[in-house]
């Protein structure tokens, strides 16, 4: 792994301050501190619906938001599954950065971290895909049945996904580190 921490922003798919997205967040930003600096976006509440006509009079929360992934060198989408979707605010999200490349050629991890999650994956794999990210296989985690993977205060407990959080990492930070790296096309 790289020697210098890498700035990596966090984004949670959930509005929810005790959602088990941003406790996997949370325990990637704890566990990989010496690898990585990670932001944890908190304002996913606050941006309003996608809007391309605010283009020109850009509100100040989406203009933050562009700051923060301009300034990271990589991004870890972790989230859960709604209605064999993503979420809205996650969607808001990427659908406001779809007008300017910050998302083209940023490194990328996506974790789905839900009761079954598939059709999430799916989706957000797709939308990244779309947005020019770079998303090796490896930077990808499915974590199904994870109310039972992280315990009341909030911690993951389950090893077998602790190691394959490590692998996740790992690639993140390699695809970083990976100064001839492309795009992910669509297969």
């Amino acid at each position: 792994m790289k020697k210098q921490k890498v700035k990596v922003l966090g984004i949670s798919g959930s509005t929810k301050s005790t959602s088990s997205s941003l406790s996997i967040l949370e325990f990637i930003k704890e566990k990989y501190h010496d690898n990585i600096e990670l932001c944890i976006y908190d304002k996913i509440s606050d941006l309003p619906h996608f809007n391309p006509e605010l283009e020109e009079q850009l509100p100040s929360s989406v203009f933050e938001l562009r700051e923060l992934i301009k300034k990271s060198e990589g991004i870890i989408f972790c989230t859960p599954e709604y209605v064999f979707s993503l979420p809205g605010c996650l969607k808001n999200v990427i659908e406001w950065n779809v007008s300017t490349t910050l998302f083209s050629s940023k490194p990328v991890a996506m974790i789905v971290a839900a009761s079954s999650g598939e059709k999430a994956f799916e989706s957000l794999d797709l939308v990244l895909t779309t947005v020019e990210t770079i998303l090796p296989e490896n930077s990808k985690l499915l974590i199904q049945g994870v109310k039972g993977k992280i315990n009341k205060n909030g911690k993951l407990t389950d090893n077998e996904i602790v190691l394959k959080l490590d692998k996740v990492i790992t690639s993140l930070i390699n695809t970083i580190d990976d100064e001839n790296r492309n795009p992910t096309k669509y297969k």
